[in-house]
């Protein structure tokens, strides 16, 4: 089976919040949440390719300094599997805004699972819940 590595974020604001992005539709798993990131490209690092999505898909610029490993995600799909490292930060430059079309919803980490999210993310949440 094929594994593919995708880097995520929980981004966390001042007031503990994390943010979660909704799949636009045309996706696969469009309208479920997810924390943002995206696809490690061949020879791109988790940290590299997590930075170019958070400019690509948000507008906003962090660096690997401030991109906290928290835990990870190993989830099979019927025709793939899924490795995810989450990263934690807290500290980026500009203002976050959906460049993709998704909604985007700050989220206290006890009313995450209110959100319809993968098989893949949802493990992440109770992890999310004791550390913040």
């Amino acid at each position: 089976m094929k594994i593919i590595l995708v880097s995520a974020v929980a981004l966390i604001d001042a007031d503990g919040r994390v943010l979660l992005a909704q799949r636009p539709e045309g996706k696969s798993l469009a309208g479920l949440w997810e924390f943002p990131g995206g696809k490690v490209e061949p020879n791109e690092s988790p940290e590299t390719a997590l930075i170019r999505e958070l400019q690509e898909e948000l507008g906003i610029d962090t660096w690997a300094s401030c991109l906290a490993p928290l835990t990870f995600a190993s989830h099979a799909y019927p025709d793939f599997h899924l490795l995810m490292p989450l990263f934690a930060c807290r500290k980026w430059q500009g203002i976050v805004s959906g460049r993709e079309g998704q909604s985007l919803a700050w989220v206290r980490p006890e009313n995450m699972s209110n959100y319809p999210m993968p098989p893949a993310d949802l493990p992440l949440i109770p992890i999310l819940r004791d550390w913040l």
